[in-house]
């Protein structure tokens, strides 16, 4: 996909959750997973005086944002990272030009970014032949393919059952673990046809492409997708301001269950039962802005097919931890 061409998932809502929080000159907004900087941009432009700090695990990500904020120079941070690391971020960035209580915006969009999927060489798509990367941060070591050729079937069928939700992920495993003892597994073309050979015959001819819950279970095992989120999220909420907002898109159930169970949590009246009064350092810290989880409509899916997974939360900081 071209740069000019990205099209950010649910831009006009997530600006409308978070703009509020970020009208003051010098408001700061964490985006954590930066990208092609579509939701960036359209907050930028909504909000004039805003700062930016921008976070991706992605080099190339990063520079592509550099030029695509380059009208924003004077607003923008960006950093090479995990959104794990933003608490660290945050407080390097603390220099005097932005102070600890001016966060009030963060921002995740989970999951690999269209342009990920659409470079042929990074081996996240099925669709393409290539090398069996997968990594979202190239500066570090562990692939794909260190994966396939290195677990054992156990718990090769593990994370296929478990973040990839596949029905046949004994059979998947075992297949590889058959497939690599002839020779290594290296390209995406040889394990998609090797999950296509695994799955009964009138499996593959429902439900799209056999190999899809492979390569998303493979992705989130190498990147460490649902760790990181379980770590990132806690520790990133802690450095937002009271009246600060956080939107989370995620695209996934596994993903989506995190986010849900940390928002309610911190929303929720943590008062022990028998207690004739709530205790302040119980009661909630944020309050809901969305409920449940909401979707695309059929207008934006239609426009971009890759929202139609999307899941969106947002809450608002309503007090700070005791």
């Amino acid at each position: 996909m071209d740069r000019a061409q990205h099209v950010p998932v649910l831009a006009g809502r997530v600006t409308a959750l978070l703009a509020p929080a970020l009208t003051a000159e010098g408001a700061v907004l964490v985006d954590a997973t930066l990208g092609r900087a579509g939701h960036a941009r359209a907050l930028l432009e909504a909000c004039p005086g805003l700062l930016l700090i921008g976070v991706d695990a992605d080099v190339a990500a990063i520079e592509a944002a550099r030029e695509l904020l380059a009208p924003f120079a004077g607003r923008v941070t960006l950093r090479h990272a995990r959104y794990d690391e933003i608490p660290a971020i945050e407080a390097a960035t603390d220099s005097g030009a932005i102070a600890p209580d001016r966060v009030l915006g963060l921002l995740f969009d989970l999951g690999v970014s269209s342009p990920q999927l659409d470079d042929p060489g990074r081996g996240f798509a099925y669709a393409h032949d290539a090398p069996l990367d997968m990594r979202m941060d190239q500066t570090r070591d562990r692939t794909a393919a260190d994966i396939v050729n290195g677990y054992p079937a156990a718990e090769l069928a593990r994370i296929l059952r478990d973040y990839g939700e596949e029905r046949f992920a004994r059979r998947i495993a075992d297949a590889v673990v058959r497939e690599r003892a002839r020779a290594p597994i290296t390209s995406t073309a040889r394990l998609s046809a090797i999950v296509k050979d695994a799955i009964p015959a009138a499996t593959r001819r429902t439900g799209g492409n056999p190999a899809k819950r492979t390569f998303q279970a493979l992705r989130i095992e190498v990147n460490d997708e649902l760790g990181t989120l379980s770590r990132a999220l806690p520790a990133a909420l802690d450095v937002l301001a009271v009246g600060g907002r956080v939107a989370v898109l995620a695209y996934h159930s596994l993903e989506d269950r995190i986010v849900k169970r940390e928002l309610v949590r911190l929303s929720t009246d943590q008062t022990p039962p028998g207690l004739p009064v709530p205790a302040s350092a119980a009661t909630p810290q944020f309050r809901l802005l969305t409920r449940g989880a909401e979707r695309p409509d059929s207008e934006e899916v239609a426009d971009n097919p890759r929202a139609a997974s999307a899941r969106l939360r947002a809450a608002e900081r309503v007090r700070r931890a005791a």
